[in-house]
């Protein structure tokens, strides 16, 4: 079973939250129409920025629990290999 793992931001090196899931369209729905009390509706985090796929559920968990060790910087470099304007890249998904 596929995962994604995914980076949302309220602006260009803003708040990032990183999130891991088997349905990234409908996640992101869920994200941006603020049905999911915590974080991302508290914050405003709406915007998708970066995301990954991987063939297997858990090995989208596993870099998700990676990534979000990291500092800073390292996302911001992560992001911008795929999206240095840090646009809202959410029309990728289509044929997801």
């Amino acid at each position: 079973m596929k995962g994604y793992v995914y980076i949302l931001a309220s602006k260009p090196k803003g708040t990032l939250y990183t999130g891991v899931t088997r349905d990234l369209p409908g996640r992101l729905f869920e994200h941006q129409n603020n049905l999911t009390p915590g974080f991302t509706s508290r914050y405003g985090v709406k915007t998708l920025v970066w995301f990954e796929e991987h063939d297997l559920l858990v090995a989208a968990i596993a870099r998700e629990k990676a990534i979000k060790k990291w500092r800073r910087p390292w996302k911001f470099a992560l992001i911008e290999e795929i999206n240095p304007e840090w646009e809202d890249i959410s029309h990728w998904l289509h044929g997801i």
